[in-house]
C-alpha cells in the first residue's frame, strides 16, 4: 500500500537515526551529506535528509502540545514517568518530551544549513536545482524555527555550520528570520504538488499565513513570561493589525490559487488509505513505519493502544467526554469515539464510556480499510498532516475576528461547519453569529488531536483559564479520589478514574504563567546547553 515518495537517500540517512518507542529519546546527533555535492540527485537528497530528526518529532508533538491541555491525558508508562509528568503539567527541563523537541529540531536545521552550503559551492549542481533545494531547505528551516519560538521563546538563531549559536534572539527577530526564509522558500518552490510530502507555493504561503497569526497575536517576551510566571491569571492580549493583515495576505493567495479545498467528507482526512490526500493535505511529513523512518509516527498507536480491551487505559486519551459539543456536530464521534465495532469478531459492538472508561481519540483509530483499527497501530506508518486546508480558512477567520471583521469571519466559519454538518447544516450547524468563544470551539472540533491546542491557547493568552476548565468535568470531583468510593454519578470508582482524577486535579494546581513557554532543555545526552537565561520558573 506504501510508496517511497521521497528520495531514497533520505531513507539511508534516516536509518542511520537511532529507533524509538512513544517515550524514547533522540541520542544521535545528524550530519548530513559528504563534502562535496556530485549531482542534482545528491542536492535534493541532502535537503531530504533533514527530514529524519524532525520525523521523530510526529508522535512526540502529541505528547508536548497535546497531553498538558485541560481535555487530553497521557498514560504511557508508570505514573513516575515523563508522558504522565506532561500530562500533569509537570514538566522540567530534563523531560523527555521538550529535551527531544528542542533537540530534534536543532539537528534538523543543522541539516538544512549544511545543504544550503554545500549546495550552493558546488559546481557540479545545476542553477535550476539550486535555487529548488535552497528553496525546499529554507521552507523547512522556517517550519522548524516556527516550532522552536511558539514553544520555547526566544532561542538561539543558527544559519550557518561553522557558527555556534547560543545567544538567544528576540521573538521578533526570530519570526523576521522565519518569514524571510518562508517567503524566499515561495519564490522557488513549484506552484503546486499533487504529492503534499513535497514544498509548494500552496505550502509555503499556509505557513506564512500561520506564522503571521501567531506573531501578530505579541506572543509574550522573556520579561512579560517572568512578571507572571507564578500567576494564576492569563495576561492581557493584544494584537497587531497589520501582522493580522499579513496573515489574511498570505491565506488569500492559497484561497485564491484554486488548489485546494475541503474534502467533502471529514472522515476521508484521516488513517492510512487517506493520507497526504489532495486537495485538502497542503503538506505532510511522510511515514513508512519503524524500522523504514527515522521514527514511525505514533500517533495512532498511541491513541488506541490496546484496541478493544476497554478496561485497558490507552497511551494518550481524551480526559472527559467533551460534553461541551454538540452531539449534533458529526465531527464528535468520530474525533471522540465512545463506541466502535471489531471486525475481528463480527463487528461485536464495544463502548468506551464511564463507569468503566473514557472515550479514545477516534482520528487516532484508523478506519480507512477492512480491520485497518487493528492493523494500522502495529506499523506506525500514516502520514502526519502538517497543514491542511481547513487550517487555512481558520488562520484567515480568526485574523478577521481580531480586527473586527466578524461578519468575514463567521462565512469562513460556516464554511468549515458545513462540511462537518453536511444536509444537516441548516438545521443546527449554521451560526449566525461569532464570539471568540465560538472561534475557539471551532480550532477545538475541527482540529482536537492534531497537534494545536496548546499553540491555541497560548497564543490567545487563554492558557491559564483553558486548562482551569477541568474543574468543571466530572472526574474532578473529590469522590472519585479512591478505589471503592460511590463517584457523583453513583457508580463504584474503579483504578482508572482514580488516575483521572489525579491528572485532572494536578492540571488545575500546576499551571501558572510560567507555562506559556517550555523550559529550555539539555542535550540529548543530559548535558548543560549553555543557553542561558533559563524560561522563568524552571
Amino acid at each position: 500500500m506504501k510508496k517511497n515518495r521521497l528520495s531514497g537517500a533520505f531513507i539511508a540517512l534516516a536509518a542511520t537515526i537511532l529507533l524509538f518507542s512513544c517515550n524514547d529519546s533522540n541520542d544521535d546527533n545528524i550530519v548530513g551529506g559528504g563534502n562535496v555535492v556530485q549531482s542534482d540527485a545528491e542536492a535534493l537528497a541532502l535537503v531530504n535528509g533533514a527530514y529524519g530528526p524532525y520525523q521523530t518529532l510526529s508522535s512526540t508533538f502529541t505528547s508536548l502540545i497535546e497531553t498538558p491541555t485541560d481535555g487530553t491525558i497521557s498514560y504511557l508508562g508508570d505514573e513516575d514517568g515523563d508522558a504522565p509528568k506532561a500530562s500533569r503539567i509537570e514538566i522540567d527541563y530534563t523531560n523527555t518530551y521538550p529535551v527531544k523537541t528542542f533537540n530534534a529540531l536543532y539537528q534538523s536545521i543543522g541539516i538544512v544549513n549544511d545543504a544550503i552550503e554545500k549546495v550552493n559551492a558546488s559546481d557540479a549542481v545545476s542553477e535550476s536545482t539550486k535555487r529548488l533545494a535552497t528553496a525546499r531547505a529554507k521552507f523547512l528551516r522556517g517550519l522548524f524555527y516556527s516550532y522552536l519560538v511558539q514553544l520555547f521563546g526566544e532561542i538561539p538563531l543558527s544559519l550557518q555550520t561553522d557558527v555556534v549559536v547560543k545567544e538567544r534572539s528576540s521573538i521578533d527577530d526570530v519570526y523576521t528570520q522565519i518569514v524571510k526564509d518562508l517567503t524566499e522558500a515561495e519564490a522557488d518552490l513549484p506552484e503546486y504538488d499533487s504529492n503534499p510530502v513535497v514544498p509548494s507555493k500552496g505550502a509555503a504561503n499556509s505557513l506564512l499565513s500561520r506564522v503571521y497569526l501567531a506573531w501578530g497575536h505579541n506572543p509574550l517576551t522573556q520579561a512579560q513570561v517572568e512578571a507572571i510566571a507564578n500567576s494564576k491569571t492569563d495576561p492581557v492580549p493584544s494584537v497587531d493589525n497589520g501582522k493580522l493583515t499579513k496573515a489574511i495576505e498570505y491565506a488569500d493567495k492559497v484561497i485564491n490559487s484554486g488548489r485546494y479545498s475541503l474534502l467533502s467528507n471529514f472522515s476521508d482526512l484521516f488513517g492510512l488509505a487517506n493520507e497526504s490526500r489532495t486537495p485538502e493535505h497542503i503538506f505532510t511529513i511522510q511515514h513508512e513505519g519503524d524500522g523504514i523512518d527515522a521514527q514511525g509516527n505514533h500517533q495512532y498507536h498511541c491513541a488506541f493502544t490496546f484496541p478493544f480491551k476497554v478496561e485497558k487505559e490507552t497511551h494518550i486519551q481524551p480526559s472527559h467526554i467533551f460534553e461541551f459539543w454538540p452531539d449534533s456536530d458529526p465531527r464528535k464521534e468520530f474525533s471522540i469515539t465512545t463506541k466502535l465495532a471489531n471486525p475481528e469478531e463480527d463487528n461485536k459492538v464495544y463502548e468506551y464510556l464511564p463507569p468503566v472508561t473514557l472515550p479514545r481519540y477516534g482520528k487516532g483509530i484508523d478506519r480507512s480499510y477492512y480491520n485497518s483499527v487493528n492493523i494500522t497501530i502495529l506499523n506506525n506508518d500514516v502520514d502526519r498532516i502538517e497543514i491542511r486546508y481547513a487550517e487555512v480558512l481558520l488562520n484567515k477567520a480568526e485574523a478577521l475576528f481580531f480586527l473586527g471583521r466578524t461578519s468575514e469571519a463567521l462565512t469562513l466559519i460556516n464554511q468549515i461547519r458545513e462540511r462537518a454538518y453536511g444536509s444537516h447544516f441548516e438545521h443546527g450547524g449554521r451560526l449566525t453569529t461569532l464570539t471568540a468563544n465560538d472561534l475557539y470551539n471551532e480550532w477545538e472540533f475541527e482540529f482536537v488531536y492534531e497537534q494545536k491546542q496548546w499553540l491555541n491557547f497560548t497564543r490567545w493568552k487563554t492558557l491559564i483559564k483553558s486548562i482551569q476548565r477541568v474543574q468543571d468535568f466530572e472526574h474532578f470531583d473529590e469522590s472519585y479520589s479512591t478505589v471503592g468510593n460511590i463517584g457523583r454519578d453513583g457508580s463504584t470508582v474503579n483504578a482508572f478514574f482514580v488516575r483521572v482524577h489525579k491528572h485532572l486535579r494536578a492540571k488545575y494546581e500546576n499551571v501558572t504563567g510560567k507555562h506559556y513557554r517550555f523550559p529550555i532543555p539539555t542535550g540529548t545526552q543530559g548535558e548543560d546547553l549553555g543557553i542561558v537565561p533559563q524560561n522563568p520558573g524552571y
